[in-house]
């Protein structure tokens, strides 16, 4: 049964990690068996073609519109399995926090968590505010997972786009498709001292 998902973008710089992310995704949404479908915040979709260059609407994906509440992914009975919203705004994960949704992609994370599906939030803010660490907790406490866009660097990423995989294999980890877009951490041999 083919699973489908939402990828949701807001308008945190960031939009390389959601660009990378789309890439993998039409590279092997076939093979995995997966349905993704995109929806962008109205500043979302200003800063992804800004930072990466591409017209979101180019991906061979059904694409919604940032009010568009006629989306399946609206209501739970639609049963999307889960959500990642990359980048994630400080501003958005706020607002699931309070429980107020503005448009489809807060309409649509308010629905996984209500329903109990996975959420993941790949949040694109630094430093955090004492209010960002007590939504943090409160996003995850409802359900979420919050993912900070932070990479790391034991794979000794060579470039950009394979610095950008460490944070989205990760996220792939979570949707629960399988990828190794990076090498994953096997420990180190031990040492004599």
């Amino acid at each position: 049964m083919t699973r489908r998902i939402v990828i949701g973008v807001t308008g945190a710089s960031g939009a390389p990690y959601a660009r990378r992310l789309l890439d993998v995704l039409s590279q092997h949404h076939q093979r995995w068996d997966v349905e993704p479908h995109l929806v962008f915040s109205k500043t979302g979709r200003m800063v992804f073609q800004d930072e990466t260059g591409i017209d979101p609407k180019s991906y061979d994906f059904p694409f919604w519109g940032s009010m568009d509440m006629t989306a399946p992914f609206a209501s739970g009975s639609a049963r999307f399995e889960s959500m990642i919203i990359v980048p994630c705004s400080a501003g958005t994960m706020g607002r699931l926090a309070g429980g107020t949704s503005i448009n489809l992609v807060s309409r649509a994370a308010e629905v996984m968590l209500k329903e109990r599906r996975k959420l993941i939030l790949v949040l694109r803010e630094s430093p955090y505010s004492l209010i960002h660490l007590r939504n943090m907790v409160a996003v995850t406490e409802a359900g979420a997972t919050v993912m900070p866009a932070s990479p790391s660097f034991y794979s000794k990423p060579a470039n950009r786009e394979e610095l950008l995989d460490t944070v989205v294999m990760r996220a792939l980890d979570h949707l629960g498709l399988e990828s190794n877009l990076i090498e994953r951490w096997s420990g180190r041999e031990m040492r004599k001292e």
